[in-house]
């Protein structure tokens, strides 16, 4: 297939699982980028960020994160300080972000990924939580 479909990725995400999991179903061969271990750098991060049409305190994960514990949900906390926080701990990323032909979206939740595919994949298709979101048809549910 040759529509191209990237995912930042971390494995031990239930969400992001979900979602390569929506995309290989639907028939794509993603580009699986495991940020946690290659990391972001400044331009990557901007580039995400603008073309997702986010702000790096859109994109802070604060969950089971060590953003509050940095002062980094603290009012004031400039772009550039968030940005350098996410460069040092990718983990900060919230995720997954996946960017194809139709755009760039933090997928969260899971169904946000359907926007940006030519197909989907075949039903039924639940997400992380049990809720179904493509039914034994093929059809779209949220």
């Amino acid at each position: 297939m040759s529509f191209p479909v990237a995912i930042h990725h971390n494995p031990d995400c239930g969400t992001s699982r979900n979602v390569l999991g929506i995309i290989r179903a639907a028939g794509y061969q993603p580009t699986v980028i495991d940020y946690l271990t290659t990391g972001w750098t400044r331009p990557q991060l901007l580039a995400l960020f603008a073309a997702a049409n986010i702000t790096p305190q859109q994109a802070l994960r604060i969950a089971r994160s060590p953003a509050e514990a940095m002062g980094l949900t603290a009012p004031g906390i400039s772009d550039d300080q968030l940005l350098d926080a996410m460069i040092a701990h990718p983990i900060l990323v919230n995720r997954p972000i996946v960017c194809t032909p139709k755009g760039v979206r933090l997928c969260r939740p899971s169904e946000v990924v359907l926007d940006l595919l030519d197909q989907v994949p075949p039903g039924p298709f639940a997400k992380e939580d049990g809720q179904l979101i493509i039914d034994a048809e093929g059809n779209r549910l949220v």
